[in-house]
């Protein structure tokens, strides 16, 4: 273990890693720090920690151990899934136990007379689709991240996907929760009946980002595989008129499958590393998907084909072929790493606002970039007012890395004075802790801390994240925090 530590600190240290390995297998419990650095941070590679101890449980038992360890000798516990997510959700804490159920990923079974799946919180959220495919069903929620992130991780953060807007958040498609509590209890939340009795704790632990307790088996809906599905892309010359078409498609009473914008450097971008075949002259392109039986399909392909030419587009084109619908897709959900070529970072920012002000906020983002001499293209999942501005930034560079933080802060503060929020599908972690003392009042926070403290009274579950301290809202009010910061002196430290 490393010497260098201070001696009570190595002492705390070797003793966290005696008490866990107590059920643990040795490998099991990681603590050097060439083990460690790994898991110095999630999605949001901008900031960074390594943690003090990792555990990885095989099963609900040996995380029941480690949340008791934990808990008995009061030391912070971060639960960690994949590491996709891109608030800092899963940041480490260097005096803390990092939590990762990657070891639990069994699909414990597919009930097709039922339409459910009930798994273990590492399974990737695409693999239960592919289990389910045999009886014609699949899991309706797929962030673009589907191919490795967790079904824990996305209840953790509420996670949608480009078909949300027809079928709905995390939330939305999960009846059941098991879980443990931070002193290791199990609870179980929701049911697999149509309701289940007392106050909806279901939906209260859905995207609270891993502060109320830790997921161990979720149960979750499966939908029919619609007979067909295709896309339109709708280009625009306009930023401002994408948005505005956006907002004719709901209003002219049609719920695509999905809904998605892309501006021009965005599509730039993606068409140099996936090819889907997007026109590059647009300043933006819509994809608009419908799914069902081949009536419905070609019925409502028209309707939206007639909205999007009425709200200004200079070229509608439709799939022809499954294989052309996915390949306009695939440059949908490959927009986060295809700008990862093209920049050493990038920031992915993500916030919700009322569609009809889509082009404004647009409009706000392109005068950001030239106030901070930063490129920011644009993927919006746009159909439920959703948006991911993806700031290019270079890490090494800290004067790039405070504009970023303060280009990102500007962004969600006008996300919040046109009527929106600061998230949509991403959660608060570190990454907006700051902008939730400009979203809410100090006793809505308040509110949220009683919450907190009624699961977790010790506040050992991914302390610092999600809900600021009255402190910090008081130092955001007169300065740039540092993000990242955690104020939990009163913890007890390695």
């Amino acid at each position: 273990m490393n010497v260098r530590m201070n001696d009570t600190a190595f002492l705390r240290k070797a003793e966290v890693v005696a008490r866990l390995r107590e059920r643990l297998p040795r490998e099991s419990v990681l603590f050097e720090e060439e083990d460690l650095r790994p898991w110095e941070c999630d999605g949001l590679s901008a900031y960074r920690m390594v943690p003090g101890v990792v555990a990885l449980p095989a099963g609900e038992e040996e995380a029941r151990h480690v949340l008791r360890v934990a808990h008995a000798l009061e030391v912070p516990v971060v639960a960690r899934g994949a590491g996709t997510g891109l608030s800092g959700g899963a940041y480490p804490i260097a005096d803390g136990v990092l939590l990762s159920l990657a070891k639990m990923k069994r699909i414990l079974s597919v009930d097709p007379a039922a339409r459910t799946a009930r798994v273990q919180p590492g399974v990737r959220n695409l693999a239960i689709s592919e289990a389910a495919a045999p009886y014609g069903l699949y899991y309706a929620p797929d962030p673009s991240s589907q191919i490795a992130c967790t079904i824990g991780g996305n209840v953790a953060e509420n996670a949608g996907g480009v078909h949300c807007l027809k079928y709905g958040l995390t939330v939305n498609n999960v009846l059941r929760v098991r879980g443990l509590t931070v002193e290791g209890e199990v609870v179980e939340l929701g049911a697999e009946a149509l309701d289940a009795p007392g106050y909806d704790l279901l939906a209260l632990v859905t995207g609270s980002e891993g502060m109320l307790a830790v997921v161990t088996e979720v149960t979750v809906k499966l939908v029919p595989k619609p007979e067909t599905a295709r896309v339109v892309m709708a280009s625009f010359d306009d930023l401002g008129r994408a948005g505005e078409a956006v907002a004719a498609v709901i209003a002219a009473g049609i719920i695509p499958a999905g809904l998605e914008m892309m501006d021009r450097p965005a599509t730039r971008a993606v068409e140099e590393f996936v090819h889907a075949g997007y026109d590059l002259e647009a300043a933006a392109i819509l994809l608009c998907e419908s799914d069902g039986t081949p009536e419905e399909v070609e019925e409502e392909i028209g309707r939206m084909t007639d909205v999007l030419t009425r709200a200004g587009a200079t070229a509608i084109r439709v799939s022809e072929s499954e294989a052309e619908r996915q390949r306009f897709w695939s440059g949908r959900k490959a927009a986060f790493p295809a700008v990862g070529r093209i920049s050493p970072d990038y920031y992915c920012m993500d916030g919700t606002i009322p569609r009809k002000r889509l082009g404004e906020v647009l409009a706000f983002i392109g005068a950001m970039e030239k106030k901070y001499g930063l490129r920011c293209p644009n993927v919006s999942p746009a159909g439920d007012g959703n948006l991911h501005p993806l700031i290019l930034f270079d890490g090494n560079d800290p004067d790039e890395l405070r504009r970023t933080e303060q280009f990102a802060s500007e962004v969600l503060q006008k996300c919040i004075e046109v009527g929106g929020t600061i998230t949509g599908e991403h959660g608060v972690g570190i990454e907006k802790i700051n902008e939730m003392c400009v979203q809410f009042s100090p006793e809505e926070l308040e509110t949220f801390r009683r919450v907190k403290r009624a699961f977790d009274p010790k506040g050992l579950l991914n302390p610092g994240k999600n809900i600021p301290t009255l402190h910090r809202c008081a130092e955001f009010g007169r300065m740039h925090v540092k993000r990242g910061a955690l104020p939990h002196p009163e913890l007890p430290r390695f």
